[in-house]
């Protein structure tokens, strides 16, 4: 292998005669062995996970490119990434190294099928389209293992192979932890090599990584033999024993090192001989380079300008932007680069590019770096970066490292590259420019302002850091404008809310509100009040709180007829009904109100929906929400006005009051719209467990179970404490005793700790009701009764009386019926009369099977009769198949009997409960007798 070959950037393991590598026989191998299995036959090959790790220098680039050159001869398409020092804060940067080649160059065509739908989303992050709107992190990951696995299927088999993994960006990082399990499925061979120095922050990721693999080799130092034969290739075959043992006690067996050093012994003309053994430990020290006077003496002043200018342009070294920020002219640069060359520093790449022979050279070049100077010339990179045409993205990590000054440019570059970073889901790079962007610091009156950007930064994936930034924004005395101000209090009770914190957001609103002026603005923040209220599981004055809910629609109902009475020109009348001079325009404000008003009549149907009133009067206030049939802009799923919650209750009273075509609509756009905008996070999660709900409600419980489980693995990615996990555990757990796997449903819930104590935020369905029934369903009778009276009278105390969302009064009636008959009756016709209020068949029809259920055979078949009745007219079918053979089992050995088990059988078979259908065919063969 001739000198400046990649291999060589981890020690010259391999001579420049050519020969192997020494003592790594068997991690060639192992790739070779991977490469094999990965090209079999079409339709066999197998994706491998293969790891290399080890110290700095011991040969892991050397061996990946006797894997990269293994794949290629194979036939493979080759993706090749390295982790960069300098670059560990410029996001994706590993990704697009990756990929950005290979999808750059698809014809139109082929860049249509490998992107999908996913290329406004991809597109920007791989660098081939610019930023666009803010995305969210979790969908950019999918974006990338969706484009990532259409490569595969047009040019496999694929070797993705990345090295000095332990300096790749995080974002990066992040996505290869996730595409590393999915790599198995696939005709794709993912290929690591990394050093044990991950940041604290990363360490999960890496023992996700690294353990995973299926085969790990940890490189070691070399045995004395090896050295010696490196030494004599080097030196000659006159170097003596004794020579070659001092030079691997000197090295430590370490590979890079045994060959800087003998790149010293030859430079000083060095005998390899015995006597000569004391000075190489000085030559060893001088090797590793790590001042500027090794550099100042090895290359000169000149060239270590240059080299200090490549030392933080990283893995992909452009000679000219070095050479501009040296202050080199190009005859003087092109010098430069001969010398670095010739001194084995810097190897050309394809494409006329450099990098570094090794990355322990790009180490020791740039610490030799005096402080101001390397300040200085990280200011000099960040202006000629950009104006290289590389963009923000590229030019903040070199902002990041020079020291503030007052500079209101840069404060204004940091806050235009944290919005680029937002655009391509790296929010954790955002906030770093933007505390950046406060420590230069801004002027006295923007400070807020970039505050409040910092805080909505971290909204999606880190609650606690916008709270403390919005509480900072909010409490500066410049303050924010009074849009703003009214914004920041929204997003911070929206970071309280998702922090299960409901109490303090309803709070920070009500209390704002009353310190706002007359308007739009104290108008949103009192409708914010009223929002996140209506989510908290207990409130001390739910009734009343529902009567001002009630009220206040009133008052904006007055506030919209006056707008219909402005004239067009009538700008007195204008501002009379908007409330101050310098309020929205009319035509704004018109705009503003309506949305307002939309919000206000989803909360209102909410509100009539969980305390189980009449259907029709919930169903009125919902599609006075809905203009035309469809979502007002202002309640769209990616509006971020309001947030998803609203549009989502809206389908749940729908939901609940047997309008599931409505409902479905609704579902079925939040599925499309995130996918679409790639927020593949909570917001998706969401919609998934709507979309299972709605399944479930239809009967349809094998897609109920399909989506549920979706949105717990994507609550899961989120965490134990957010309310999606809450609803997707308990949501699933009982759809999954539906399908007749009670016993896995109670694991479900043991593995989760469904249980007391629960959130602050309402559960759907309800946790304590769902808590006591499972307790039932397990045969803890005392305890399901216990459960079940504490929800009801906290329910009650709400004014929560919907049974379908909340079936505790028919439950509670199961648990006592065996030693309190005459209670059970009275619970059980309590709750159909609360059913019957809401005017809903699917509450009526359910709520009169749980009532049959505790009395005797006779009065339980005419209540199971009726069930039926409402049932057969209401979308629940799975509660329609229980009623009928429920009804079959009451009315004994009869005809009607069979007809019901039938029908009952045939329903439960077609919804997936395959518990149900087993008890409808044992009670057939029984002949439906007592």
């Amino acid at each position: 292998m001739a000198e400046g070959e990649p291999a060589a950037r981890d020690g010259g393991g391999a001579g420049e005669d050519g020969s192997p590598l020494h003592e790594r026989e068997a991690e060639i191998r192992s790739a070779g062995q991977a490469v094999g299995a990965l090209t079999r036959p079409v339709g066999t090959g197998l994706g491998e996970l293969l790891v290399y790790t080890g110290a700095a220098g011991l040969g892991k680039t050397a061996v990946l490119t006797e894997v990269r050159r293994e794949a290629e001869r194979a036939g493979c398409t080759v993706l090749f990434a390295r982790g960069g020092e300098r670059q560990r804060h410029e996001p994706f940067h590993v990704v697009r190294q990756l990929v950005q080649p290979v999808l750059a160059a698809l014809s139109d065509e082929d860049r249509a099928q490998v992107f999908g739908p996913w290329e406004d989303i991809v597109g920007p992050v791989v660098g081939l389209l610019p930023p666009g709107e803010r995305l969210d992190p979790q969908g950019v990951r999918d974006g990338l293992d969706f484009v990532l696995t259409r490569l595969v299927q047009r040019r496999s088999p694929l070797a993705v192979i990345v090295d000095d993994l332990h300096w790749a960006d995080a974002e990066s990082l992040g996505w290869l932890a996730g595409f590393a399990v999915r790599v198995r499925e696939l005709p794709a061979l993912l290929v690591l090599a990394c050093r044990d120095e991950f940041p604290d922050d990363a360490l999960a990721l890496q023992r996700g990584l690294v353990g995973r693999a299926d085969r790990r080799h940890e490189l070691r130092p070399l045995q004395p033999a090896s050295v010696a034969r490196l030494v004599r290739s080097t030196l000659g075959a006159q170097a003596e024993d004794a020579f070659c043992r001092h030079v691997w006690a000197v090295t430590g067996g370490n590979p890079y090192e045994t060959t800087a050093l003998l790149r010293e012994v030859l430079d000083q003309q060095l005998d390899p001989v015995e006597e000569s053994a004391d000075q190489l430990r000085e030559l060893a020290a001088s090797a590793r380079g790590m001042t500027l006077r090794h550099w100042l003496d090895k290359i000169g002043p000149t060239t270590v300008r240059f080299a200090w200018a490549a030392s933080m342009l990283g893995t992909d070294i452009r000679p000219d932007l070095a050479a501009v920020i040296c202050a080199q002219g190009p005859e003087t640069a092109a010098e430069s680069v001969r010398e670095l060359r010739r001194h084995g520093v810097l190897i050309s790449t394809p494409g006329g590019r450099l990098e570094f022979v090794h990355p322990l050279i790009a180490t020791s070049v740039y610490q030799s770096m005096p402080p101001a100077t390397r300040t200085g010339m990280h200011g000099v990179a960040a202006v000629e970066t950009e104006n290289a045409g590389l963009g923000l993205l590229t030019a903040s990590r070199h902002l990041l490292e020079t020291l503030p000054e007052g500079d209101l440019e840069i404060v204004g570059k940091l806050r235009r590259a944290a919005r680029e970073h937002l655009a391509i889901g790296a929010p954790e790079a955002a906030q770093r420019c933007l505390r950046r962007a406060i420590s230069e610091p801004p002027a006295d009156e923007d400070r807020a302002e970039v505050l409040y950007e910092l805080g909505c930064s971290a909204l999606l994936t880190d609650p606690a850091t916008t709270v403390n930034q919005l509480r900072l924004a909010l409490a500066d005395p410049y303050g924010l404008s009074s849009e703003l101000r009214v914004d920041a209090i929204f997003r911070l009770a929206q970071a309280l809310a998702h922090s299960n914190r409901l109490g303090e957001a309803a709070g920070v609103c009500a209390e704002e509100a009353a310190r706002t002026l007359p308007g739009p603005g104290r108008l949103r923040l009192e409708v914010a009040h009223f929002m996140f209220a209506a989510f908290q599981s207990e409130d001390e004055d739910g009734p009343g709180r529902s009567r001002r809910l009630a009220e206040f629609d009133r008052m904006l109902e007055t506030v919209g007829m006056a707008f219909s009475d402005i004239g067009a020109g009538d700008s007195a009348s204008a501002a009379t009904a908007t409330g101050a001079n310098g309020e929205p325009p009319p035509d704004q404000a018109v705009f503003e109100h309506n949305g307002l008003a939309h919000a206000v009549a989803v909360l209102r149907c909410w509100d009539l929906t969980l305390r189980g009133v009449d259907r029709e009067e919930a169903i009125a206030l919902a599609e006075s929400a809905l203009p035309g049939g469809r979502l007002p802009r202002s309640l769209g799923w990616t509006n971020t006005t309001w947030g998803f919650e609203l549009p989502g209750i809206l389908g749940v009273s729908y939901l609940y009051a047997d309008r599931v075509d409505r409902a479905e609509e609704l579902f079925t756009e939040a599925v499309r719209a995130y996918e679409i905008a790639g927020w593949s996070g909570g917001h998706l999660g969401f919609a998934y467990l709507l979309t299972g709900m709605l399944r479930f409600r239809c009967g349809a419980l094998a897609e109920a179970e399909d989506y549920l489980r979706r949105a717990l693995r994507i609550a899961e990615r989120i965490g134990p404490d957010a309310p999606l996990h809450w609803d997707a555990v308990g949501a699933l757990a009982e759809t999954v005793a539906a399908r007749g796997r009670l016993s896995e449903a109670l694991e479900l819930a043991r593995k989760y700790a469904f249980g007391p104590p629960y959130p602050t935020v309402m559960v759907l369905p309800d946790a304590p009701t769902l808590y006591g029934r499972l307790l039932l369903a397990r045969g803890d009778a005392p305890g399901a009764v216990a459960a079940l009276t504490a929800a009801g009278a906290a329910l009650d105390a709400r004014g929560w009386r919907n049974t379908v969302w909340a079936p505790w009064l028919g439950h509670l009636a199961r648990a006592v019926a065996p030693d309190q008959p005459d209670r059970a009756r009275d619970l059980a016709e309590e709750a159909v009369c609360r059913a019957r209020e809401s005017g809903t068949d699917s509450a009526i029809g359910s709520a009169l099977r749980l009532c049959a259920s505790v009395h005797d055979r006779s009065r339980a078949a005419e209540l199971l009769a009726q069930a039926v009745r409402h049932l057969e007219r209401s979308p629940a079918r799975y509660e329609h198949a229980i009623a009928l053979v429920d009804l079959g089992e009451a009315l004994g050995a009869t005809p009607a009997a069979r007809t019901a088990l039938a029908r009952g059988l045939e329903l439960a078979t077609h919804c997936g409960a395959g518990g149900l259908a087993a008890r409808a065919e044992d009670l057939l063969h029984a002949g439906a007798a007592g």
